[in-house]
């Protein structure tokens, strides 16, 4: 048995232990809030469950103690020099971290790799939602004077999307003050962004969301091969789901020695699943 812990209990902490108890291969080995909780842990891997801008100085620390980490880093500009920052601290400790995992970055990711690799040549597009951005929601809920918030995303066509900012003031906050802040965070800077103050963010709140991947491209010298990819989901669901699949895959890479940080397009997908490999190969190939 896999022994799992969770780091940070909001949307995708519940739905990881919710993961961890239907996988028949692991168990959870306890639920933290604070990581000097972690200083005696009895775990092969620890989900970090936390806002992503916690994340690498959780994941440095445990990685300096040795111990696996997965987690859903989601700043798609920063995960190159996450990656980098991490990578020695795990290879001196022979320890492995698979970062950015969830949908996207992540299962996306892969799905956006193995199309450039049936069609090298090409452009794809990666529309997301309409739906609930929980990095989004966590970041425009952290910034001073706001209560609560919804940010919901908006397709708008060919990987260009709105963000609709729903905020819960805190009373005697200023709501010029907290637009004019949440428009130069950089989650919100590089994208449309509409700031809507409402009463009770609760009233709004969906954890829906979606995505719509298309790729148009040149396998050889043939044009017009044409990929897409849909889905809907319920967001901290599958986030969550996919970092357990990964607890399974960092604990077996480090098993065979391959330390390090790791993005999900540089692991094995079969790493991920239940099973032997031979199993997985009759059932899937």
């Amino acid at each position: 048995m896999i022994k799992v812990a969770i780091l940070g209990y909001g949307n995708i902490g519940r739905a990881a232990e919710e993961a961890i108890r239907a996988a028949s291969d692991m168990e959870l080995a306890g639920i933290f809030h604070h990581n000097d909780c972690l200083d005696n842990l009895d775990a092969d891997v620890v989900l970090l469950c936390t806002p992503t801008r916690e994340v690498p100085k959780y994941a440095a620390v445990l990685a300096a103690k040795g111990i696996c980490t997965v987690d859903s880093f989601d700043i798609h500009g920063q995960i190159s020099g996450l990656r980098e920052q991490l990578n020695p601290l795990c290879e001196t400790n022979k320890t492995t971290s698979i970062i950015s995992a969830g949908w996207d970055p992540g299962t996306d990711s892969m799905v956006r790799a193995l199309l450039m690799a049936m069609a090298p040549k090409g452009i794809t597009y990666t529309n997301f939602g309409p739906g609930r951005s929980m990095g989004h929601s966590v970041a425009a809920k952290a910034i001073a004077g706001v209560k609560n918030a919804l940010s919901m995303t908006i397709p708008l066509g060919t990987g260009v999307h709105r963000r609709m900012v729903y905020i819960e003031l805190e009373k005697g906050a200023d709501f010029k003050t907290v637009e004019a802040a949440l428009l130069k965070d950089d989650y919100f800077a590089h994208d449309e962004t509409h700031v809507i103050q409402v009463d009770d963010v609760d009233a709004l709140n969906n954890v829906a969301h979606g995505v719509h991947l298309t790729r148009s491209g040149v396998s050889g010298e043939t044009h017009n091969q044409r990929f897409e990819f849909n889905m809907e989901i319920n967001n901290p669901a599958l986030t969550g789901q996919v970092m357990v699949s990964c607890a399974r895959a960092v604990y077996r890479m480090k098993a065979r020695g391959q330390y390090g940080c790791k993005t999900m397009i540089e692991i094995a997908p079969v790493d991920m699943l239940a099973g032997t490999v031979e199993e997985n190969i009759k059932a899937l190939v």
